[in-house]
């Protein structure tokens, strides 16, 4: 067998199936072609299981960069517990056990209080979901993130906000309750972290538990009452099949922001291109999950109401109780830790800057549908 070499003959003894290949690759040595490519591979953990609508939409991250890549990076989803259980999540991405892994920052408040912020940020703040994405990519957020998963936490990971969910309703319950006395002896699974506290401040049993053991728990009487993301993915859990009352306001996590850690030295190792590639791919996943979850969540709500669901407001004391406990709370965290005091007045400041412009133009659909509603009635 011959290779030709931009005019010069390179003679290979070679036969057998494999001479084609190893020809392009002493080509390839001599300078005559191009190297391949390098090819990457990305395990995502994630803390859902695959029926949840946020497992789809990180299935969709993965698709748009596999394509984005032209294939030189592969994703591999997988469903909660695959690897590793999900409040192990970080460590397991920092550890390298897998590339990269999807959950949420309130699960790690045990480890820093000020993890919440990042996802659950309190509602005393008076920010939304979108609120808070704008506060990371066009305020202080990204930067203190950053400053606190690789600087003061010391993990090998490279953080991105992804997927803003929320509000999250109050949730899930066996019986109704009239009031926050009745609501107190009822065994109410909640998100960890400051919204647990808060409840548990306002004389309410919750237990934290991740969300592929909230129907087992469910089924066997251990809860009374869950809360878990929204209507769409309630119903992809099951929680509708369990309980018949649900109540859809809930200040608990009236933001929910969904994040992709990727371990650094992995993604730092990637060439630029990919890089960018994965950075475009988080921003347009943030995208469709606020459609998806405008659509899926509206869809969901429609069908419980056809299926007999009880679908109930919560008793109006409850906004205030539940604001006067996490005022208390949060103070705790102001005084105890000065990061999260940065952070939190990082956000109660941008809160202030957006709050005046983003409040009144956000009932102008609802003066609109009213006004419409009005017109027609007359």
């Amino acid at each position: 067998m011959t290779c030709n070499q931009g005019g010069d003959i390179m003679k290979i003894r070679l036969t057998g199936p494999f001479k084609g290949t190893l020809c392009a690759v002493a080509l390839a040595a001599a300078g005559a072609m191009p190297a391949l490519a390098q090819e990457y591979r990305m395990d995502i953990q994630t803390a859902v299981p695959n029926a949840s609508l946020y497992f789809k939409l990180t299935e969709q991250f993965a698709s748009d960069v596999e394509e984005m890549s032209g294939g030189r990076i592969t994703v591999n989803v997988l469903p909660d517990g695959a690897e590793v259980a999900a409040f192990e999540i970080l460590d397991a991405v920092s550890d390298g056990v897998v590339t990269a892994g999807y959950a949420w920052p309130h699960y790690w408040s045990g480890k820093h209080s000020a993890y919440v912020l990042f996802s659950n940020v309190p509602a005393s703040t008076g920010m939304d979901q979108n609120s808070l994405m704008s506060w990371y990519y066009s305020g202080e957020g990204q930067e203190l993130y950053r400053e606190l998963m690789q600087e003061r936490m010391g993990y090998d990971v490279e953080p991105f906000l992804m997927q803003p969910m929320g509000p999250d309703p109050l949730g899930w319950f066996s019986r109704p309750f009239e009031n926050l006395d009745e609501f107190k002896s009822i065994k109410y699974r909640s998100p960890p972290g400051i919204a647990g506290e808060t409840y548990a401040a306002m004389g309410v049993p919750a237990v934290a538990m991740p969300g592929g053991e909230i129907v087992p728990a469910a089924q066997r009487g251990t809860i009374d009452a869950a809360e878990w993301i929204g209507p769409a993915d309630d119903r992809n859990l099951g929680l509708d099949k369990i309980w018949d009352y649900y109540y859809l306001q809930g200040l608990h996590q009236q933001t929910d922001i969904g994040e992709l850690l990727i371990n650094k030295t992995w993604y730092d190792e990637l060439p630029e291109d990919l890089r960018a590639i994965i950075r475009v791919a988080v921003k347009a996943n943030a995208t469709q999950t606020n459609a998806a979850n405008l659509h899926e969540n509206s869809v969901a709500v429609k069908e419980y109401e056809e299926a007999g669901i009880n679908v109930l407001d919560v008793p109006e004391e409850y906004y205030t109780r539940f604001i006067e406990a996490q005022n208390g709370v949060i103070q705790n965290y102001i005084e105890a830790d000065e990061f999260f005091a940065r952070v939190y007045q990082s956000q109660e400041d941008f809160a202030d800057l957006v709050y005046p412009y983003h409040s009144r133009v956000v009932t102008l659909h609802r003066n609109v549908v009213e006004g419409a509603e009005a017109a027609r009635n007359k």
